[in-house]
């Protein structure tokens, strides 16, 4: 790394009308006269509702560095020197006895705090405070968004969705408390201006929406002079980042104008939201993607699809409806059609992961200063219960997290465990959260 007299401030932002454009990390902005310095940790977690076929997820074994992977996590397997795989952990506190209906809403909803949520269709919500925000409350202090939540899916629904439980408990992964689920923003565009608009009028923003003007126009008369500051390496780092802008901000206004041309069936379709699922959640990871470069924030929470999703995946030959194949009964074309669809959600991630690699930061990437845990609330979609849930961590956790092994534990270490274990990787201590007994061994 270059280490300079003068270096640049790390949160170096360059201002235009409307635009506040956050640089990623350069050489420049090492402190100067530091031998060492130290990287800044993001963390994301990633949720597949439905659960998963289990023998086609879990490796065979008792754990160790030898482990073959199994089907649902072939795509991942450009990245094992990063890949653990957690095997026996389970959220049992969100077991209700005395329940039947409802599974799909206390799953969800107890993912990430372990807490049996308040059965209730009212105001009166009560779940608990999510690792994510744990995380948030150590890394999000120096961001300009101390978390980030997305979705695919539209939080309209509200009142009762599943056996009493309101929609809330589906709607939200993130719980900011134990009474506060985080809203997950769907549109690609909102997520674009909340982490580079700055300012102005919200009907100023709107008419910027709908035109081709570039955000990187409010601020290009600044590039000239900033850029003679930065070495050739910088120089190119800036150029491929804002190149990366460009691109993301041309596929959402190609949305955006698609979206205008036909008329929508439900005015519930936000304005930027592509019409292909694929698509759609290829560009929100995107956006994460330039939200960790930019340093906009370190703590992201996504949901491929929420809990109980009946979507439909057509384009990779599964017509039935996720939810409807996740109760295979071991039946093989259920199995088949199930495995698919966890197949192909963990591809789109393999995708983002992989971009995740090739994005420079500081002395490494963003992947070797990253730690992604992709997971469900179920383990086996048919049984509907959070036993030995399907989980995996990927990145290097800014060398805390070491990669290559499947970890099998006991059947029934709590969920939490995990959750304690990844806080402290990015020096967040809590003592305990729901059922936990203390950080994993060996993680």
């Amino acid at each position: 790394m270059i280490i300079t007299k003068a270096a640049l401030p790390r949160r170096t932002v360059l201002r235009g009308f409307g635009a506040a454009l956050a640089l990623p990390l350069l050489d420049a902005m090492a402190p100067a006269l530091s031998a060492t310095v130290e990287p800044v940790r993001r963390v994301g977690f990633f949720y597949g509702p439905n659960g998963m076929f289990l023998p086609n997820f879990h490796p065979a074994g008792e754990g160790g560095t030898t482990f073959a992977l199994t089907p649902i996590l072939e795509p991942l397997a450009p990245f094992r020197d990063q890949l653990t795989v957690v095997s026996g952990l389970s959220n049992r506190g969100v077991v209700s006895p005395n329940e039947g209906g409802g599974v799909h809403s206390r799953a969800h909803a107890g993912w990430l705090n372990g807490v049996l949520p308040n059965k209730t269709e009212g105001a009166d919500l009560r779940a608990g405070k999510t690792i994510d925000q744990y995380a948030a409350d150590g890394l999000g202090a120096e961001t300009s968004l101390r978390s980030l939540e997305l979705t695919t899916d539209s939080n309209f629904l509200v009142g009762n969705c599943e056996n009493g439980y309101a929609c809330a408990y589906l709607n939200s992964t993130s719980w900011r408390d134990d009474t506060t689920p985080l809203p997950h923003e769907r549109d690609p565009r909102v997520v674009f201006q909340r982490m580079f608009g700055d300012g102005g009028s919200v009907s100023a923003r709107v008419a910027d929406m709908r035109t081709d003007r570039s955000i990187l126009d409010a601020v290009t008369s600044r590039f000239g002079e900033f850029k003679r500051l930065l070495g050739s390496s910088d120089r190119s780092r800036v150029d491929d980042y804002l190149d990366t802008i460009r691109e993301v901000e041309q596929r959402i206004q190609r949305a955006e104008r698609a979206n205008a041309a036909t008329p929508l069936p439900s005015l519930e379709q936000p304005s930027g939201v592509p019409e292909s699922y694929d698509e759609h959640l290829k560009l929100l990871y995107d956006l994460l993607v330039l939200a960790y470069q930019a340093d906009a924030t370190r703590v992201s929470c996504t949901q491929i699809a929420r809990e109980q999703s009946g979507r439909t995946y057509p384009d990779i030959g599964v017509p039935e409806g996720h939810h409807t194949i996740s109760h295979h009964q071991m039946d093989s074309h259920n199995v088949e059609q199930y495995t698919k669809v966890n197949v192909y959600h963990l591809s789109l991630f393999a995708r983002f992961v992989e971009k995740l690699r090739a994005t420079p930061d500081g002395d490494g990437t963003l992947l070797d200063h990253s730690m992604l845990l992709y997971g469900c609330g179920m383990g086996d979609g048919d049984h509907h219960t959070p036993f030995n849930l399907p989980t995996v961590l990927v990145g290097g956790g800014g060398g805390r997290l070491t990669g290559n092994r499947h970890l099998h534990y006991p059947l029934h270490t709590p969920f939490m465990n995990l959750g304690l274990s990844l806080l402290e990787k990015v020096d967040v201590h809590v003592d305990t959260i729901a059922d936990s007994t203390g950080p994993l061994a060996d993680l």
